[in-house]
């Protein structure tokens, strides 16, 4: 097997060992119709089945399969930021291993990709096999993650995707908390701006119980919230902080020189007037001023933070790893 491959299929995981036989035995079939050069890697998020015995006896079996196993639960966004730094494929395709992701998207997504000429594909779910609880709370998000994005998708939340491998090893390095929602986004915002969408089949659960509740989707609005900020003043946090607490600090200036000339023009035309600090616009002014010089100063560390060019790395306790040379890291 060559260094460089046609195709990574990347699948996160967690408890899904019933459904990885069938998943692999897919994936290999559409992988080899089509002539693929290929690895199928996945990527135990902790589990506490037997997902990782299944993967290893696929392993033995297939040298096509790569895994990596979490030594506990990290979340979704950290399985697919150690594939996508892992993955040897041109062009990178995840998929959900719970069986609703079909493995027969793959050549068109592929070729999406390779011929069509798109950094990113992400597929839709246009009909879905959920509940109302489920598909409403979807729509909301979704609309909410176009709005403030700019980035015209239907299904951001799909796990389906097709990406170049420039693409995936740009952002991943970016990636954390639970980022994997808003992945269109953030290749958008790193400059990879041909963005497309596929309608895709969305299967129903054949096996286990889905692992994601509704606090999902309230993480997500935060996390778009977060990648907008982070996006537009990680790098000149004085452009916020500092225009806030200069417009703060402007406002209480005039609030303040109001009062004053107001108290100067009562003794000049010795009209009775109340003291200044009696006025309620006096605290106002106060506050403003006060949070004006606060914001500035949040503003003017966030500029010698940035400076420092601090480089975190990513912290996941990796157990187990196949196909990975021992002095090679993922």
């Amino acid at each position: 097997m060559t260094d460089t491959l046609q195709l990574t299929v990347l699948i996160p995981l967690l408890n899904e060992d019933e459904s990885l036989p069938e998943l692999h035995d897919w994936i290999t079939r559409v992988a080899t119709e089509q002539n693929y050069t290929y690895e199928i890697m996945f990527i135990d998020d902790g589990s506490t089945d037997n997902s990782w015995e299944v993967i290893e006896r696929l392993a033995s079996v297939d040298a096509h399969v790569r895994a990596i196993r979490f030594n506990r639960n990290y979340g979704k966004t950290a399985a697919l930021q150690t594939g996508f730094l892992a993955a040897r494929g041109q062009v990178v395709i995840t998929m959900d291993a719970d069986l609703q992701d079909s493995p027969d998207e793959i050549p068109e997504l592929y070729r999406m990709i390779t011929q069509d000429g798109y950094d990113l594909v992400s597929g839709w779910k246009q009909k879905r096999y959920d509940p109302l609880s489920k598909t409403l709370p979807t729509k909301l998000f979704n609309g909410v993650s176009r709005w403030i994005s700019g980035v015209q998708l239907h299904d951001f939340n799909c796990g389906l995707k097709a990406y170049k491998q420039k693409v995936v090893k740009s952002i991943a390095p970016t990636l954390y908390g639970d980022m994997h929602r808003n992945l269109p986004i953030v290749a958008n915002w790193n400059g990879f701006r041909k963005i497309g969408e596929k309608v895709v089949q969305h299967r129903a659960r054949k096996y286990g119980t889905t692992k994601f509740g509704l606090e999902r989707f309230i993480n997500g609005f935060l996390d778009v919230l977060v990648i907008a900020f982070v996006h537009r003043f990680s790098k000149r946090p004085m452009h916020l902080f500092g225009g806030l607490g200069t417009l703060s600090f402007f406002v209480g200036t005039v609030l303040t020189t109001y009062l004053i000339g107001e108290k100067l023009y009562n003794i000049a035309h010795q009209i009775r007037y109340r003291n200044v600090t009696d006025n309620p616009l006096f605290f106002l002014a106060l506050v403003a001023i006060i949070l004006g010089v606060q914001l500035f100063l949040t503003g003017f560390l966030g500029e010698m933070l940035v400076r420092q060019n601090l480089n975190k790395t990513a912290d996941f306790q990796v157990a187990e790893r196949i196909g990975f040379l021992d002095n090679i890291s993922v």
